[in-house]
């Protein structure tokens, strides 16, 4: 094959379970099923990480201060995250995907996409294999995935979205321009809010309309991502499935809907956004030194501020102590934050950190003390 040829055509699944951590509690207590329920924060402070589907059509979803959530939805049940809980669940899950497909890249807990280009299980289609994933899923965990069954990765991510919840979307390859066309610019995975609102400034509100730009327009408003921008418009995406792709960081972040101010909200904003950068963390099976803080404030000023430890995170209290720390450095804050965000970053082997040199101890030893006197932050 010349090296300018396309590559061979892939079959691609995106499988993402419906309200995952919610979802979850609702399993686990019947006396939560069928009722509006928030994962995280309360009814007085903190942020919502997840929504049951009752409880979305009140408007109430991911990294909404809780204090909007429950004025939106009064019946509004707020449970407290169980994280073990959500892991041993996509554990169960994974190992579902491993009897269809050899390449499995893992985005969280509760979403990957599988190369089933081989037909592992020997289904004779990609369709076959995404209805028995599952209907495996629902049969094994009790809880419902939806799915999207394309050419790439991200028409299939983007499918998998179509039919919520418990739905299963196909975009053959013929079909893809044209799916893509009628989207609108929001529903671009990897395009955020202000990149949209940008777009939209610009008469770009549909795949449509970002298909009609040439080249050398995007260029010129759009600088290096300029190229990715004209292929995604087109409904063309050639990046493999990764099962063990490198890794330089792992993050995550969350834009919300008005921005916090009250420092209690920022403080369970942070827990929120450490919860899931830890679960990638923990599927990626990685530790790193570094840890980042993203801020971007009412203005649109964004500001990052890091630290290097001499030892790797080591949990979730940790990512949160250093996170926080780094936080309060910051504090009294000018503005209210319209984004928080956290990478891991500074990789290391676990074999290289199996026991710590001595005179790490001492940094370790102050970071878990520390976390004993900072809950949320305290008024």
């Amino acid at each position: 094959m010349a090296d300018d040829d396309p590559p061979a055509l892939r079959k691609i699944i995106h499988v993402d379970m419906d309200a995952f951590f919610a979802a979850v509690e609702q399993r686990d207590n019947p006396a939560l099923r069928g009722r509006p329920v928030a994962v995280g924060g309360s009814a007085r402070r903190g942020v919502v990480a997840a929504a049951s589907y009752e409880a979305r059509k009140f408007g109430v979803r991911s990294a909404m201060p809780s204090v909007t959530a429950a004025r939106q939805c009064p019946e509004l049940i707020f449970v407290p995250p169980r994280f073990e809980a959500y892991k041993a669940v996509s554990q169960q899950i994974r190992a579902i995907f491993a009897d269809y497909a050899d390449a499995i890249e893992p985005l969280s807990l509760d979403e990957a996409y599988l190369d089933v280009t081989a037909d592992k299980a020997a289904l004779g289609s990609a369709t076959a294999a995404a209805r028995a994933i599952r209907a495996r899923i629902r049969a094994e965990t009790g809880l419902t995935a939806s799915a999207g069954v394309s050419y790439n990765k991200f028409i299939a991510k983007l499918a998998s979205d179509q039919r919520k919840p418990d739905g299963l979307t196909v975009i053959r390859p013929h079909e893809g321009a044209d799916f893509v066309a009628g989207l609108s610019i929001r529903r671009f995975h990897g395009i955020g809010p202000v990149t949209a609102a940008k777009m939209e400034g610009l008469g770009i509100y549909s795949g449509a309309d970002l298909a009609a730009r040439d080249q050398a327009w995007l260029n010129a408003h759009f600088g290096s991502s300029a190229d990715w921008l004209f292929h995604l418009a087109r409904g063309i995406d050639h990046r493999p499935v990764r099962a063990n792709r490198p890794l330089k960081s792992v993050g995550g972040e969350r834009t919300f809907d008005t921005d916090l101010v009250d420092r209690g909200d920022i403080g369970a904003a942070l827990d929120h956004v450490v919860a899931v950068v830890w679960d990638r963390l923990s599927v990626k099976q990685r530790l790193g030194r570094t840890v980042t803080l993203k801020l971007r404030f009412g203005d649109f000023t964004t500001i990052t501020r890091a630290r290097t430890l001499s030892v790797p995170v080591r949990d979730a209290v940790m990512l949160r102590a250093a996170a926080l720390g780094l936080l309060e450095a910051q504090w009294p804050l000018a503005q209210g934050v319209r984004l928080l965000g956290v990478t891991v970053s500074k990789f290391c082997d676990d074999a290289d950190d199996d026991e710590a040199p001595k005179q790490r101890e001492a940094e370790l030893s102050a970071i878990y003390d520390r976390t004993d006197a900072l809950p949320l932050f305290p008024h």
